[in-house]
């Protein structure tokens, strides 16, 4: 089933920019599209829940953190050639960290323990770093898409996850990565039967309380509703990945899906 997000109201943008074959009308690439696909991952927030942005006075480092291929100092300044000031407030996530950053003078516990989403700036600035060309005017609708794609596969990877409940009721994500150039078995046949392939891949691993796992996820575009055709829709298959125990975690949801 797919999943629709609401879009803010903008005279500016009318598609949806999670797809890659529309991305091109927000942001006109300067590069291959082998190396458009390998954009930024971002953390993941949630849009209810903001925290104000942090100063950067005398901070840069291009030091990237491997759990999420983000620069480990957010970059908040604004680009050299950037035509307005763009939002530098982050929204906390549902999504807890495995590690999370230990700082014990900080006031905000939760901030501590969350993935926390890139502002319009930092999101705008990763772009521009990949040799995009962003708009400004666009962030305001492509960072909250981003946002709801990321909440929807971490529920879906928690629907996954209650299979183990037994074992571990609150797993948590250690880190993901893009790969939307390896494409999945299962998408790769489901090609071959006419579907599209997937616009993006993600690899996430979780913590199940001591043990790591990991899920893949396509994301695809799914189908506009009739009625709010302003809206985003698109479809995440999140899964197992092909270990052992994923296949018969797959299976074991399949007969519980026959059962029920």
């Amino acid at each position: 089933m797919s999943e629709t997000v609401a879009l803010p109201n903008s005279t500016e943008v009318n598609s949806c920019p999670v797809n890659h074959s529309v991305w091109t009308h927000f942001v006109a690439s300067e590069t291959s599209k082998n190396e458009s696909n390998n954009a930024d991952s971002c953390e993941c927030p949630h849009v209810n829940r903001q925290i104000p942005s942090t100063s950067e006075k005398g901070c840069t480092s291009d030091a990237i953190n491997e759990s999420n291929n983000m620069p480990l100092l957010p970059n908040q300044k604004p680009s050299a050639d950037q035509r307005f000031p763009l939002d530098t407030s982050r929204q906390l996530s549902n999504i807890p960290r495995a590690t999370p950053k230990v700082d014990k003078n900080s006031a905000n516990k939760t901030e501590e323990e969350v993935w926390i989403y890139p502002s319009e700036q930092m999101f705008f600035n990763a772009m521009k770093r990949k040799n995009w060309k962003p708009r400004e005017e666009d962030m305001r609708v492509v960072v909250p898409i981003h946002n709801a794609v990321n909440e929807k596969a971490w529920k879906e990877i928690l629907e996954w996850e209650k299979l183990h409940v037994q074992h571990c009721g609150e797993p948590k994500l250690v880190k993901f990565q893009g790969r939307a150039n390896d494409i999945t078995p299962k998408a790769r046949l489901l090609n071959l039967l006419g579907y599209k392939l997937p616009f993006d891949r993600h690899d996430w691993v979780i913590d199940r309380c001591g043990k790591r796992v990991t899920y893949v996820i396509d994301f695809y575009a799914g189908q506009p509703n009739p009625e709010f055709p302003q809206n985003v829709s698109f479809y995440l298959d999140v899964r197992p990945a092909l270990t052992l125990e994923g296949v018969l975690d797959r299976f074991r949801r399949f007969l519980r899906s026959i059962i029920e």
